[in-house]
């Protein structure tokens, strides 16, 4: 085969794999396959004002609500479909997820009504917050920054530094921490126990005879999140064209006459890129980002564009006692100081950065790592010093931006009475 012939059956596996971005329906009608991003997981049940007992109840009735999903991810993210996690453990359905989305929004959840998961990790700023520490009841300031709740389909441990093994664990330790919503689980379980909305959906999704427990809270908000995807780039519709540069026309009419589909899909990719173009600082910034000299892929790797690891990045480490981060859960040595690393995917959304909020701007990012990060005793010896000049600091900085896709409309006000 010639080697033009081998690259485009390469592309052609790929552009197939691109996908309508649509759902589709199962024919057994016990399962369903649905595309994540789609607004129709996270929209609420139709209807305007708090929910009603009857409309809970009437929601409840169709089955359809009630069917096990089988997931894929949006174009871009899509390529980590193998780092799903969770859904074997917790199967999801929309009743789940529309339970998850309004207990991710209840201030009730708190000892003083006035705390929620979304007070920290909020839709309008990126599912985190513009403040360096997350705030919780009585302006209570933590000690880290507000991790993003976004695209934790593809993560298993959570916290920045990895305390709690899965997404489900990490939705109800907030509940029970005294300066975020400063409760008991037991309280929290007693309050929704004593609210009849939440009462008949958790009957109808869990069943038992005591449905309304603290691990189905976890289950149900854990669910929710995992539908929150960010949708396609700039970054990747031109990623995905870059192997077609390759080809002449005569290729490209090959490909057209040899699989229309793929060709097809080429065409719309070739659209989609047009109106979401990067620009030569993007284009750049790109370059420099993969490149083995600054190699920001060390740790921004994968489909979420980051390694799911700990690194020390000397962030916080100048002060007497500085946060040990992973080292204190795991007492391994090499851990000291290390955080998970954050995903480059809609970070320009979510300012500031870093475990400890210290950087203001993705500007101040780049700063910190062309200095080559703060000496410490635990520094990555992935962090070395960059020779970069003003203008390949500012790509750095458009190029991660490119990396913004859209998020799935969220419903936020409608919660049962």
């Amino acid at each position: 085969m010639k080697p033009w012939k081998i690259v485009l059956s390469l592309i052609v596996a790929s552009v197939l794999a691109i996908g309508d971005q649509q759902p589709s329906h199962a024919a057994d009608g016990k399962t369903e396959t649905v595309l994540l991003g789609l607004t129709e997981l996270t929209s609420g049940i139709p209807g305007k004002g708090p929910l009603k007992l009857d409309d809970l109840k009437h929601w409840l009735s169709n089955e359809a609500n009630h069917r096990v999903l089988e997931v894929t991810l949006p174009f871009g993210l899509s390529a980590g479909a193998s780092q799903i996690q969770g859904l074997k453990e917790n199967p999801m359905t929309r009743a789940k997820i529309e339970l998850g989305r309004q207990l991710y929004f209840d201030t009730r959840l708190s000892a003083d009504n006035s705390v929620s998961c979304a007070t920290c990790h909020h839709p309008d700023e990126g599912y985190a917050r513009h403040t360096q520490f997350g705030i919780g009841i009585k302006g209570q300031e933590g000690g880290r920054n507000s991790p993003v709740s976004y695209n934790r389909i593809l993560s298993a441990a959570q916290f920045w530094d990895g305390r709690a093994g899965s997404l489900e664990e990490q939705a109800i330790g907030p509940i029970a921490n005294p300066i975020e919503m400063g409760n008991t689980h037991e309280q929290a379980v007693k309050t929704l126990r004593g609210i009849p909305g939440y009462a008949a959906q958790f009957a109808a999704v869990f069943g038992g005879k005591e449905p309304v427990t603290i691990q189905n809270v976890g289950q149900a908000i854990a669910s929710f999140e995992r539908v929150v995807v960010t949708g396609p780039s700039a970054f990747d519709y031109s990623e995905a064209l870059t192997p077609f540069a390759k080809l002449s026309q005569e290729d490209l009419d090959d490909l057209k006459e040899d699989s229309p589909e793929a060709f097809a899909r080429y065409q719309q990719l070739k659209k989609n890129a047009a109106q979401k173009p990067m620009s030569a600082s993007a284009l750049r910034g790109q370059k420099l980002f993969f490149s083995e000299a600054v190699n920001c892929a060390a740790c921004h790797v994968g489909a979420n564009l980051a390694d799911e690891k700990y690194h020390n990045l000397g962030i916080g480490m100048e002060v007497k006692e500085p946060d040990v981060g992973r080292f204190a859960i795991t007492k391994d040595p090499k851990d000291w100081g290390a955080f998970k690393t954050p995903t480059i995917r809609n970070a320009a959304l979510s300012a500031p950065y870093m475990h400890d909020g210290s950087l203001k701007t993705l500007e101040e990012v780049v700063e910190h790592y062309a200095k080559g990060g703060t000496p410490n005793k635990g520094l990555s010896d992935k962090v070395k010093k960059l020779a970069l000049t003003a203008e390949q600091k500012a790509d750095l900085v458009e190029f991660m931006k490119t990396c913004t896709g859209a998020f799935p409309k969220v419903e936020q006000a409608r919660l049962p009475e």
